[in-house]
């Protein structure tokens, strides 16, 4: 059984490797508190968050097929809930077996653990057949329908009975049935382990009927060789069947354990809505366009790490890019520029995981690749200049982006002084919109953005982070052209007063 609930056609693989730029993103969107929200503590469902959120989904149509399954658990929180309990009690349950018998290596010690072990998974199938028949009518999605008629299909009370039965039989309570051959030298070969006819027999013929012609011997209590010999003999004679089994056993737990990281990722998606909700933040199912359709709309759409950490919901941006190659976002200092890139970087990686957006709405084209260009703290071992350090770091994302693309720099070569800086930028702006990557530029560089704004292209859009009278910040912003002010003073008034 497959649970293919993270992809359609193939399993989770919890032990891929991140994208090479996933640290980077991790760091300059603060994701670490993306993540934390969606663990609420459990350092297993960070884990499948980090993995989920940081690889994304290239296909549409894959990504609203998660979708689906999560719209599913927030309708149906419960039931999620307890099938990911299940399958969190058998691995809990497998790891305490597994170590009463860590130390067994008797094909009899083995054939027992795993007999006890497929008896406690037997009762978590159970468990996971009852939920599956209880909730198969209410799930809408195509992976939980699937899941579920695949689950009540195969795990019907016949086959259940059936294996309760093999597993009673291989407690070989009466002792067990063996044959063998006899080889070179006398000794045994080709030993097979028989059902015993105490259990396979009618009671009647058990009881009245002639068995075959059998001779038979006893050991002396204090014959240790002897009875050392017929242990042998036992075991040669169930080593094959305490090896099936035991390999039975891991074929069930490698199904709970792909159940339990499957369904971690939604587990861990409903405690960041959660989380979401009680700071009174919005959420919606972003509508994922194909790649290298250049459209992108938003409306409401706020930095979800942010929001986690005020007591007040965050403030929202509407926006439409359209086909616009360069987003250029200038105006106040602390005026929320940062934030708004840090929201359309989250919302990428949220949207093509295939979780819920921050917003109110929210639609874009796939992201070929999600890069980010932050500033760094300066080098503390003096090994390089921040200018240095800020374009090796730009040549790196050179070499990772491909034609739709997506890159956000906040700031870039803010290291330097603005006439030489403005030139790196526009060199930097020219060569990745000209390999089709779509960039959104944070800068307080008025000569990098006035030159783009003079050139009067139609493939480029600007946003003035909003000032209110007074030099309040309204965190919102406007489709406006550069200004050649960032309203520093606001700043050293507000420290240091108006005297």
């Amino acid at each position: 059984m497959k649970p293919l609930l993270m992809h359609p056609d193939r399993d989770l693989d919890p032990q891929a490797a991140l994208p090479p730029q996933a640290e980077d993103l991790a760091l300059d969107l603060g994701l670490g508190l993306l993540f934390d929200a969606m663990a609420a503590g459990d350092a297993f469902l960070r884990k499948i968050a980090e993995r989920a959120v940081l690889t994304s989904l290239q296909d549409p149509a894959e990504i609203v097929y998660r979708q689906e399954i999560l719209q599913d658990c927030l309708r149906h929180r419960e039931a999620a809930l307890a099938l990911y309990r299940v399958a969190v009690d058998a691995l809990e349950q497998q790891r305490k077996i597994h170590g009463m018998y860590f130390f067994a290596r008797s094909p009899e010690l083995i054939l027992h653990s795993s007999v006890e072990l497929m008896e406690m998974l037997l009762g978590m199938l159970r468990r996971l057949r009852k939920i599956a028949e209880e909730n198969r009518g209410a799930f809408r999605s195509r992976g939980f329908t699937r899941f579920l008629a695949m689950v009540v299909a195969e795990l019907d009370e016949e086959y259940l009975r059936s294996v309760r039965g093999r597993l009673d039989e291989l407690r070989h309570e009466r002792g067990v049935v063996l044959s063998a051959h006899l080889g070179q030298g006398g000794k045994g070969k080709d030993y097979v382990l028989h059902r015993s006819q105490s259990t396979t027999a009618p009671l009647l013929e058990r009881l009245l009927g002639r068995g075959p012609k059998t001779y038979s011997f006893e050991i002396a209590d204090r014959d240790e060789a002897g009875h050392q010999a017929l242990a042998e003999l036992r075991g040669r004679g169930i080593n094959l069947v305490a090896n099936a089994l035991a390999q039975s056993a891991e074929h069930v737990l490698g199904f709970f354990t792909l159940l339990r990281a499957e369904l971690g990722f939604y587990v861990a998606a409903l405690n960041l809505e959660a989380a979401l909700d009680a700071k009174g933040g919005p959420t919606c199912v972003p509508t994922p366009l194909p790649a290298g359709s250049g459209r992108m709309s938003l409306r409401g759409l706020y930095d979800v790490c942010l929001a986690l950490t005020l007591d007040t919901p965050a403030v929202g941006n509407d926006l439409d890019v359209g086909g616009k190659a360069l987003v250029v976002v200038t105006g106040a200092n602390q005026g929320g520029k940062s934030t708004f890139l840090r929201s359309v970087g989250t919302a990428h990686l949220m949207m093509q995981c295939g979780m819920f957006v921050g917003a109110e709405s929210f639609s874009a084209d796939i992201a070929k690749v999600v890069l980010t260009h932050f500033p760094r703290p300066e080098d503390a071992e003096l090994r390089s200049g921040r200018l240095d350090e800020e374009l090796r770091r730009m040549s790196r994302l050179a070499d990772l982006a491909r034609p739709g693309g997506l890159l956000l720099c906040n700031e870039s070569f803010s290291s330097t002084n603005e006439r030489e800086g403005s030139e790196i930028g526009r060199q930097v702006v020219r060569a990745f919109t000209e390999a089709e990557v779509r960039l959104f530029f944070v800068t307080h560089f008025y000569d990098l953005a006035d030159g783009f704004f003079r050139e009067g292209s139609d493939r480029v859009l600007f946003l003035r982070a909003g000032r209110e009278e007074g030099g309040r910040r309204s965190f919102r912003l406007a489709v406006e052209g550069p200004s050649p002010t960032s309203y520093g003073t606001d700043l050293y008034r507000k420290v240091f007063g108006d005297g």
